[in-house]
This record gives structure tokens, sequence and C-alpha cells, in this order.
């Protein structure tokens, strides 16, 4: 484990083409040199992460992003407006874009961002070069919001982990994709699609995925249908918990549950997306330990922030 204080050689080993787990106000990220193939190739094996599902790039300002992409106005206010920050843009490749075809499925465009923590900042600043980070988790778990979270699912995967302490937002970006035709959420995710409407104007939400598309190129990362998901099954809406349930609760809890992780008891949206994921960690682990049947899940409400709340719950319990 590295700290604060070792920018440096993390930056070293990503030059190396070691990977490197490192923080964001999201979900902390397995970083790989996004130029160099093996190494990329080395983050789809460390997670167990289908080839077809696009990683993200992460850079340290927009203008180092647009060097790879083709940046139109709506892109260059969105990233004015919210880099650095959890936005996501889906935008055509530069035909001279250094990263490598294998962090993008093969796809004509690519997914960046510009992350808002300081020391995902310094390290790509001190690594000069793009750095592609998917959650640093095993591929459909649960995504870490800490460094040890990481070393749990990763641990002899991969080289280190630095550590900048619990991830401040809790989920992933919002993802965007920005074409000629007009705009598209992608993933729900950090920044609220009604903040991105009041800067470039109507944005198309996304349709669910059937089971026939989980085995098709994903345009965005996040899109798998099971993802999110712990070992235990998940309920969703559950308006009574049983004694047989580990309880993921929004609100007051629910009596009778076997075990109970608050996501917020005030039903803040903001502090129940930064402990959802160490709450689905906890109850699956506490859930196992204690012999129980599954997680109830108490409704969350689809406003702002909830709306990637759900997005992640249900692919938490898509069949699988």
């Amino acid at each position: 484990m590295l700290g604060p204080d070792d920018v440096a050689r993390a930056a070293e080993l990503l030059r190396a083409g070691e990977l490197v787990a490192f923080p964001t106000e999201t979900v902390y990220g397995l970083g790989a040199d996004a130029r160099n193939g093996k190494a990329v190739a080395a983050v789809f094996e460390a997670k167990g992460r289908p080839h077809f599902n696009p990683l993200i790039c992460h850079f340290p300002d927009a203008e180092a992003a647009c060097a790879e992409v083709v940046a139109d106005d709506r892109a260059r206010a969105l990233a004015e407006r919210f880099w650095p920050g959890p936005l996501t843009l889906v935008l055509p490749r530069r035909p001279e874009c250094d990263v490598d075809l294998l962090a993008g499925a093969g796809l004509d465009t690519l997914a960046v961002r510009v992350p808002g923590h300081p020391l995902a900042l310094a390290l790509l600043r001190a690594a000069g070069m793009p750095v592609v980070g998917p959650s640093a988790n095993r591929s459909g778990q649960v995504s870490p919001t800490t460094a040890q979270h990481v070393l749990d699912g990763l641990g002899g995967r991969i080289a280190a982990v630095l550590d900048g302490g619990p991830c401040e937002v809790g989920v992933e970006s919002t993802v965007l994709h920005l074409a000629a035709g007009g705009a598209a959420l992608l993933r729900p995710g950090g920044v609220p699609a009604e903040a991105i409407e009041a800067v470039i104007g109507p944005v198309a939400r996304p349709l669910p995925l059937s089971a026939a598309e989980k085995t098709r190129t994903l345009r965005s990362p996040g899109m798998m249908l099971s993802h999110y998901a712990p070992s235990l099954p998940v309920r969703l809406n559950a308006t009574e918990a049983a004694p047989e349930e580990a309880l993921l609760a929004f609100g007051p809890a629910l009596p009778g549950a076997g075990a109970v992780w608050q996501m917020s008891e005030a039903r803040d949206l903001k502090e129940a997306a930064a402990r959802l994921f160490a709450g689905l960690r906890w109850l699956d682990a506490e859930g196992g330990r204690r012999g129980l049947a599954r997680i109830a899940v108490m409704p969350v409400p689809m406003e702002g922030l909830g709306a990637a709340i759900n997005d992640r719950l249900e692919r938490a319990a898509a069949p699988r």
C-alpha cells in the first residue's frame, strides 16, 4: 500500500507497465498506461472483465483529454462546468489518438474524464500519460470505495494501491455519449442528468439492457446487465424484512432483518451514494457469515443521485 507521499513511485510503476489502483472522487480505479496494450490487457485479466466492455481513460486536464478525442462545443462546455469531476464523455477518437484500441474495445470512440480527486490528478500529472481506470475490483463484484476494498479483491494481482482514503461520491461517473445526432446518457452517475441538461439541453435517457445485449460490444463502461453483484441474491423495493434477510436501509430501517446496513437514515442521497458499495460488501460478507438467504433493499427515489444508486442496485439484482 502506497501513501499520499508515494505518488512518484506509483507513477514509476505505471510507466513500467504495472497496475496501480488509485483513488478518485467516485470509486477506486485500477490504473494502467492506456497506451500500452499489454498493460491494458493486464487490467482485463486482473478484473476478469469482458473485453467488449470499454475502459474510461483518465487525464489531468481537459486539454490533455481533448488531444485524444474530438471535442465539440458541447463537450468543451461540459468539461468547463464539470471537470475535474464525476462526468465521463464518450467522444470520437482522433486519428492520431495514442490510446491502445483495446482500451476502447475497438470502437471509434473513447470514454474520457478528468477525475476530481487531488491524489488522482497528482498521479496523472506525474505519470505523463492517459491512464485507464475501471473500478479496482473483480468484474461484476461490488466496486471499491476504500484502499482496503481494493486489496480484498485484487490483492496479489496488482503492483500497488495508492491510498487516498474513502471516496467522497461513492458511485461511478456519469457517462454521456455526444454524437452529431444528439446526446445520450449511457450510465447514470455522480453528475445528475438534470445538471447536464442545464448546460447542453435535452439528453436521451438509457433503455434497459436485455439479456441478449450482455454479449454485444458496449458503447460505455458499466453497462453489463449483471454488474456490481454481491454473492447473495438481491431483492429490490423491500417494504418489509425477514430474519433470513440482510437489509440495505434507506431511511428508518425496517424491523426484523438478520443484519442491517444503513445507507442514510436521513434519506440523504449523497450520503447513500457514498455508502452504497461499502454496504453491499458488508451485507454480503455478514450475511454469508450468518447464513442469511438474501439482501433486501429499501426503495430509493429516482431523483438526482438516486438514479445512479438504482442503476447499480438493478444490476446487482439482475439474474446471473
